[in-house]
């Protein structure tokens, strides 16, 4: 049987440290869905640890989910859980972590998959909100 992904792209509001700020810090952006739809278990090895029959270290393995976390993120999780068991591997990786990671010569990763799109975004979101304001929280089944 395959494993899937699914998750989203999560933001910091800017000014979430503020003391008027009544709201939550982070917000669901996007599902990851649009983004990356694949299964590529290299990368999920060396950037979650699932399916890591290679041994890799992975970035951001065995996390849970952020204790922080959207609502939104966290009622799905919790209704996809209750509804298949299969649902396993909730973690999650920040925008900074993942510059800060050495991915150089990971094809999976890189140029022409899917998961440049992904990292593009999160950059792109990070200019906005800060490497560690832009995360990716992710469950698999």
């Amino acid at each position: 049987m395959g494993t899937d992904i699914y998750g989203a792209i999560e933001v910091r509001h800017p000014h979430a440290d503020q003391d008027w700020w009544e709201w939550p810090a982070w917000q669901r952006l996007m599902d990851l869905s649009p983004l990356y739809d694949g299964r590529d278990y290299s990368a999920f090895a060396v950037l979650f640890g699932v399916r890591n029959s290679a041994g890799h270290s992975p970035v951001a393995a065995g996390r849970g989910l952020p204790a922080d976390v959207s609502a939104e993120l966290r009622e799905e999780f919790e209704r996809v859980q209750g509804i298949d068991s299969a649902v396993h591997g909730a973690t999650w990786v920040s925008c900074a972590e993942l510059d800060r990671a050495d991915l150089t010569g990971i094809d999976a990763l890189g140029p022409g998959s899917e998961w440049e799109h992904v990292f593009a975004v999160l950059r792109a979101l990070a200019g906005r909100f800060g490497g560690d304001g832009v995360r990716l929280v992710v469950y698999f089944d």
